[in-house]
């Protein structure tokens, strides 16, 4: 047995229990990682309070988390890494959790610390993929809303690092930081549409919306295009044409994650971290990102 979170029905965060649970077994193929690190995600927060129910199936009681890094303690047959690895990924059975089982274990750069390779899974896939769907290119415009949130600020880094312009709608806090990494940022909010044509004269091309603020309809008519913009936080985008990335998993791009891990371990790619807890504070760790106290990601430490 070892130690875990879990949840037995929707509810606010305390539904959030420290709970024995059956140590999981790695299966062909799998590894199973003692879990040093584990990413807190504002998806976890709304499977656990019942909105992704009838979208995301969950079966009670539930071992949340996916974002993981740790140190391979047992193989399956056929596994790629070895005992003692050093490595990170999507867990398989829950991340919040002493233990978790990897189907694609990926080698934790020697650099990086456990709490930004944990930090870096969602977030990075999630902007790494939507500027591939959206086929973003050196000397074009990118509009990311919600550039100062952890995939907005990856998704800034990595096509301003490929030459592409960037502007960002932010929050007047991350005003300073948000430009700092190589973006135009405005503030968002009523005539952000203004001020983005004030920031970009010759226009935008695509626009990526990591905020779910309601701003599609707009986007839509400033690229000209619904199929230039791109949302993963949006539900209302079939009523604007636009397409939705995150539900399914053949439209992500796990290959990135090595990728992703060499650039923030060289330095090129920052990761803000706000708050590392106690595994035992997870429901902390969920009324901070529902209450939006949290600048940066959140790590839980078994």
């Amino acid at each position: 047995m070892s130690t875990a979170i879990t949840f037995s029905a929707y509810g606010a965060p305390d539904v959030l229990t420290v709970s024995q649970v059956e140590t999981p077994q790695p299966g062909p193929g799998q590894v199973r990682i003692r879990v040093r690190a584990a990413g807190v995600n504002p998806i976890d927060v709304r499977i656990r309070a019942g909105a992704m129910d009838g979208v995301f199936p969950v079966r009670f009681p539930m071992l949340p988390g996916w974002d993981v890094a740790g140190v391979v303690d047992s193989v399956g047959d056929g596994a790629s890494v070895a005992v003692g690895d050093e490595v990170f990924g999507v867990a398989s059975v829950g991340g919040y959790s002493e233990y978790a089982l990897l189907d694609r274990p990926v080698a934790k750069p020697e650099a990086l610390s456990w709490e930004t390779t944990a930090a870096l899974v969602t977030v990075g896939e999630a902007a790494f993929r939507a500027l591939k769907h959206l086929g973003v290119q050196a000397g074009r415009t990118l509009l990311v809303h919600g550039a100062g949130g952890s995939v907005g600020t990856i998704a800034v880094q990595l096509a301003s690092a490929q030459g592409v312009t960037v502007v960002g709608t932010v929050t007047e806090d991350d005003l300073e930081r948000v430009t700092a990494l190589g973006a135009t940022a405005v503030r968002y909010g009523d005539g952000w549409v203004e001020r983005v044509k004030a920031a970009a004269p010759g226009g935008v091309d695509f626009v990526f919306d990591a905020s779910g603020a309601g701003v599609l309809a707009d986007s839509v008519t400033l690229v000209g295009d619904a199929a230039r913009v791109i949302t993963i936080a949006d539900p209302s985008f079939a009523q604007h044409g636009v397409r939705f990335t995150g539900m399914d998993p053949a439209d992500r791009f796990p290959e990135s994650l090595p990728e992703l891990a060499e650039l923030a371990a060289s330095g090129k790619l920052t990761v803000p971290i706000w708050r590392t807890y106690p595994l035992s504070e997870a429901v902390q760790a969920h009324a901070d990102i529902e209450a939006r106290r949290n600048d940066g990601k959140i790590i839980l430490l078994p």
